[in-house]
């Protein structure tokens, strides 16, 4: 017990000099091969979180189920926010390169099944499946970034890793619109396997084991616990208001459920020898913190990323096409800032102020996206999303570097697991709270919106089946109060993501800042060599 005490004391420490060491043991090149390879898997994952957002309206039309359309995206998280710490332990077990390959094969698999699917049912385990590999992508390739690159070179990786993100999330939406709007859907997931087959031939020939293997222990019941209370409380956030009342049986029971399991799971991690969630960590301030912030930043982007394509496709009448191209500006501003706070991270090693400027802006552009109507320009929407945009790019790539550089090496595929955990999280978390918020609020508006006796002709929520072209070809009163019970509806979940956001301001005023360490001994020169190689590698 006293060895086991120990072990989980180091989780909070700062490493010493000769873990500092190991970064340097890298060459140049030998990490820009393990980068790029690194970088095709986050792809992979990273574009699957935003491609489907423009076709949902698309698949609920053909295949039914509007009150199930949050659950195409929350299973995905689900079972990716599942698994990534349990990919954590696979790839200590059993050497992180084959644990890699083997998520990026269960995620082609997943893609190929979602995009066969003929019901919602089909679609929803598909995408459930999907995520179980997606789980491995983004853990394993953050934590293989940390063994090989120290803190204070990390900030302009993590900066290029950020850039990665909102390219997908750019194109993502952009492929959806096109092939919704010129093949089908179904391609939305076909299009994976082309990518997932070079992102495994590169796993299989450049990516180099970054991590010696050790025995361990695989926490199972711990694994059990979690995903077990974590879907009973999406399921309880999910059906409430909606589906079923809040009092009752099924939600209150659920809800039990849901306490139970999570109760036993924190009281099981904190005396089982090799934690699957090192209750530990916790004792870190910078690693609470930013981990805090990390699980709102999730719900906050995913809030905007999956419900914006509904507000321009239903309420402004654009194409899901075009609904794609709208939300570049939101994600060229990720890319602007998450690049640019990367490269001063790593110049002055200073990560704090970035944000603390950053977090205001989003709250700024949420207060803005909340008026939003039927009137509104396509001009004011980009504005806004530019500008949600720049603040998400301050926070997301500053909260992992922070994080990386307060916890002990020997514990940076904990931490770094840890972290996207939490970030998942909040993206599921988001998805289906806001979802819940929205379709409860339709619920209430859409009868009152809708004209005298179109209840009576069956034109209520089964008038929401359609997809957008034909909701928008609806009798014009029945169309006018659709889209305005959209826009209402969609007011009150932008409004919700406001005090989301400003509890993580207040945390970030609280994160310490410590000096970023360097573990490498090469040159200033051969730094700024690799900074246009990567710069390259990225283009």
């Amino acid at each position: 017990m006293a060895a086991v005490t120990d072990s989980r004391s180091s989780l909070a420490q700062a490493p010493t000099d000769d873990e500092e060491a190991s970064w340097g043991r890298y060459s140049h090149r030998e990490i820009l091969v393990i980068y790029s390879g690194l970088m095709l898997g986050m792809l992979l994952g990273a574009l699957d979180q935003t491609v489907v957002a423009t076709a949902l309206p698309t698949i609920v039309g053909q295949l039914g189920g509007l009150e199930q359309l949050a659950w195409v995206v929350t299973a995905y998280m689900l079972t990716s926010t599942a698994t990534t710490l349990l990919y954590g332990k696979l790839g200590d077990l059993f050497g992180r390169k084959k644990i890699f390959q083997l998520a990026i094969f269960i995620f082609l698999v997943g893609s190929v099944c979602s995009g066969l699917s003929q019901n919602m049912v089909q679609l929803i385990a598909s995408r459930a499946l999907q995520g179980a590999g997606a789980g491995g992508l983004m853990a394993l390739a953050m934590t293989i970034i940390a063994d090989v690159v120290s803190p204070r070179e990390r900030g302009r990786y993590q900066g290029y890793s950020t850039g990665v993100f909102a390219v997908a999330s750019i194109v993502g939406p952009l492929i959806g619109g096109l092939f919704t709007d010129h093949l089908t859907w179904r391609w939305v997931f076909f299009v994976n396997v082309p990518i997932g087959i070079a992102a495994l031939f590169m796993a299989s020939v450049a990516l180099q084991e970054t991590t010696r293997r050790v025995r361990h222990t695989i926490d199972y019941l711990g694994s059990v616990l979690m995903m077990a209370g974590v879907t009973a409380l999406l399921l309880v956030l999910t059906w409430g208001g909606t589906q079923y009342a809040w009092s009752s049986v099924e939600v209150l029971g659920t809800a039990a459920a849901a306490v139970v399991c999570l109760v036993a799971f924190a009281v099981w991690e904190m005396h089982v020898s090799e934690p699957i969630l090192p209750l530990t960590l916790f004792s870190n301030s910078i690693f609470t913190i930013t981990t805090l912030v990390a699980l709102i930043s999730g719900m906050s982007m995913f809030g905007a990323v999956v419900f914006l394509p509904v507000f321009l496709q239903l309420v402004s009448g654009t194409s899901a096409t075009n609904s794609g191209l709208l939300l570049t500006p939101q994600m060229a501003g990720v890319i602007i800032t998450s690049i640019t706070a990367g490269r001063l991270i790593t110049r002055t090693g200073k990560y704090k102020i970035f944000p603390l400027i950053g977090i205001p802006m989003q709250l700024v552009a949420f207060f803005l996206m909340s008026g939003m109507n039927r009137a509104t320009s396509q001009p004011q929407v980009a504005g806004f999303m530019v500008l949600l945009g720049l603040g998400m790019g301050m926070t997301m790539p500053t909260l992992t570097t922070a994080m990386q550089n307060a916890v002990s090496v020997r514990v940076m595929g904990v931490a770094t697991s840890v972290s996207q955990f939490a970030r998942s999280m909040g993206s599921a978390l988001g998805v289906t709270v806001f979802g819940a918020i929205m379709n409860n609020r339709l619920a209430y508006y859409l009868p009152r919106a809708l004209p005298p006796g179109s209840l009576k002709n069956g034109l209520g929520a089964s008038s929401l089946e359609g997809s957008p072209r034909q909701i928008l070809a609806l009798p014009y009163p029945v169309r006018l109060a659709i889209i305005d019970s959209f826009a209402r509806a969609l007011h009150v979940v932008f409004i919700a993501v406001i005090p989301v956001i400003a509890v993580s301001l207040v945390l970030t005023v609280f994160l310490k800042e410590l000096p970023l360490r360097s573990g490498s001994r090469r040159s200033a020169a051969e730094e700024g060599v690799e900074l246009m190689d990567l710069g390259a590698l990225a283009g």
